[in-house]
């Protein structure tokens, strides 16, 4: 069997835990900042763990993290 490629996007984004859980970044942080509150952006500033629904298709795309 060839070795699996990691996709490239995927790897960027996440992380896994010493569990095997999936960690992400929270997404509504890059722009239009203004109108969201300081507690809602520092909040959005921190990981948080993958859905486990979507957990088996990331560890799909990194099989070697």
């Amino acid at each position: 069997m060839p070795k699996i490629k990691t996709h490239t996007g995927a790897k960027k984004r996440f992380k896994l835990s010493k569990n095997g859980k999936v960690i992400r970044a929270h997404a509504f942080k890059s722009h239009i900042l203004n109108k969201k509150t300081t507690k809602r952006k520092r909040g959005l500033r921190k990981t948080t763990v993958a859905d486990k629904t979507n957990t088996a298709a990331v560890k799909k795309l990194i099989p070697y993290k």
